[in-house]
């Protein structure tokens, strides 16, 4: 199972924000598309992550008044993509070792979708359960 194949049931749709957003307006955002995290993109060009865990971590460490501070100042830099021939074996490995619920999906140096950890183990659950049907199937026939 690939990212691509994620995608093509999922959809490709990307939820972003500028870098000069404010951290309020991209909070409420998330809240309103429910939603863990958005891109912080600069026209079409990836510049970070902005994720409900560093939400939380600036608030920790700077109190309310960095709800005025553009996301910039808050999101993760170093944002770690893939492509859409990995398989969902591989976005686990990467997810668990980086320790992030999110990976953007890059194709030709495009930003093309996102990928949460939420998407990976809805893959992996159907995965089973059509593994299953396909093992009852067979025992009945035997």
């Amino acid at each position: 199972m690939t990212v691509r194949s994620i995608l093509n049931t999922k959809g490709h749709q990307i939820v972003s924000v500028e870098p000069d957003v404010k951290l309020a307006a991209a909070i409420k955002l998330l809240g309103e598309k429910k939603i863990g995290a958005v891109l912080v993109m600069n026209q079409s060009r990836l510049e970070g992550v902005l994720s409900e865990r560093d939400i939380v971590r600036v608030l920790g460490e700077r109190g309310a008044g960095v709800l005025e501070a553009p996301v910039s100042e808050v999101m993760t830099r170093k944002v770690v993509t893939c492509k859409e021939t990995d398989t969902v074996a591989e976005l686990m490995e990467m997810m668990t070792s980086g320790k992030f619920r999110h990976l953007p999906v890059i194709d030709n140096g495009k930003v093309v979708g996102l990928i949460s950890i939420g998407d990976v183990v809805k893959r992996r659950v159907e995965e089973y359960e059509a593994e299953q049907e396909a093992l009852r199937d067979y025992i009945k026939t035997a």
